[in-house]
């Protein structure tokens, strides 16, 4: 089981964002935008190797990411239902993201075998998410699951803490 430590807030954003291991070592950079169809954000060795990206596909009825590891696709994601918890599906992978995403303390599954436990640490250098990985193998794909949660849950709450106002300058 191998740790990856992600700068809170920064995964689904549309900026650069640096995934270390538990020594500070810089591993992936993720780099692209969400927001319309077609969209992506890709994932990169530090050597510059592609080694997964994840495409926004679908604006009608949920939106939905095509998985990639490496340059083949290895599943479609899309949000089921969202009561009394959130529940997402990766078709292909068979499997399952359930927890408290809103907090950022989930766990992936594939069938009753744990692939992925995500968390929140505090350290010296700030807030990090945790992401703790059964298999390495897996982790490229984890890491973009991750950021297409946390775009879910940010562009959420975008919405709810910006209310429309008008201003009004009577001379």
């Amino acid at each position: 089981m191998s740790e990856f430590f992600i700068q809170e807030k920064q995964l689904g954003r549309a900026t650069r964002t640096i995934v270390k291991n538990e020594k500070g070592h810089s591993l992936f950079l993720m780099v692209g935008r969400w927001g319309t169809k077609g969209d992506a954000l890709s994932l990169y060795a530090m050597n510059g190797d592609l080694v997964a990206h994840i495409k926004q596909i679908s604006l009608t009825f949920g939106t939905r990411f095509e998985l990639y590891k490496e340059f083949e696709k290895v599943g479609t994601m899309q949000k089921i239902f969202n009561w009394p918890g959130d529940f997402y599906y990766i078709r292909r992978l068979h499997w399952t993201v359930q927890g408290d995403i809103y907090n950022h303390q989930y766990q992936i599954h594939h069938f009753n075998q744990q692939i992925m436990k995500m968390d929140k640490a505090t350290l010296f250098s700030g807030d990090y998410y945790v992401l703790d990985v059964s298999n390495d193998e897996d982790a490229p794909v984890c890491i973009c699951i991750a950021a297409v949660l946390d775009y879910w849950l940010y562009r959420k709450d975008k919405s709810k803490e910006k209310p429309l106002s008008y201003r009004f300058d009577v001379n």
